[in-house]
């Protein structure tokens, strides 16, 4: 049990599941991404589609893409300082299954450089979030932690040698989670440390064997 299932969020209402865990969701998306927004295509699944407009979500969404975090008196105005800094926003409604969490939204971001992924996650209450998948690659982390984030070939040792890695830069792993689709095809490590992750740690990872690519997410 951490803060928010106590107290709930600092945030700027009116709901802690539609505004504040909109924010973070939007936070995390700006995270993967790895650069400021250039163009976001947002689509909304179950009660975010039918109460959006009511709770504050769009705005809370698009703040999150921007950095604020979830007290940042800017919210209600997140549309116009957005449109000022020349950030592309649209939605729409989607549907995620029935088994998908009914407030979830899907993020479709190409950044200033021209950067492009695809980010699904749902708030789950209290202001808190999971992103469930990224680029159409299942996954499930929280943001509460710092993260690194790989996509690498389903070796032996492939793991070990991040970890390996970790240890020796005084980086403690609190969690760890492992995601495939096949036996030795492409897989997702999902770690998340009790310490930041510096560049030359960050960069050191990215040139692993087996490692396709390595995204470091920022805790929001």
């Amino acid at each position: 049990m951490n803060i928010f299932d106590v107290i709930g969020p600092v945030m700027i209402g009116p709901s802690s599941s539609h505004t504040a865990g909109a924010v973070r969701l939007g936070n995390l998306a700006l995270s993967i991404l790895g650069e400021d927004v250039k163009e976001a295509v947002i689509g909304l699944h179950g009660s975010f589609a039918q109460t959006y407009r009511g709770h504050g979500t769009d705005v809370a969404l698009v703040a999150g893409l921007q950095g604020w975090a979830t007290d940042d008196e800017r919210i209600p105005k997140s549309f116009e300082v957005a449109k000022d800094a020349g950030i592309a926003i649209s939605f729409k409604t989607i549907q995620l299954g029935d088994f998908a969490h009914p407030n979830s939204v899907r993020f479709w971001l190409t950044g200033v450089r021209g950067n492009q992924c695809v980010v699904t996650g749902k708030s789950i209450g209290g202001g808190r979030v999971v992103i469930t998948s990224i680029d159409d690659f299942p996954v499930e982390f929280s943001g509460d932690f710092p993260t690194i984030l790989t996509m690498h070939y389903d070796r032996p040792g492939a793991i070990a040698i991040v970890t390996s890695i970790l240890s020796t830069q005084g980086v403690n792993v609190a969690q760890m989670k492992v995601f495939r689709k096949e036996k030795g095809g492409l897989a997702a490590m999902i770690v998340e440390t009790d310490q930041p992750i510096d560049d030359r740690t960050y960069e050191g990872i990215g040139k692993l064997p087996h490692i396709q690519s390595v995204r470091r997410i920022q805790l929001v």
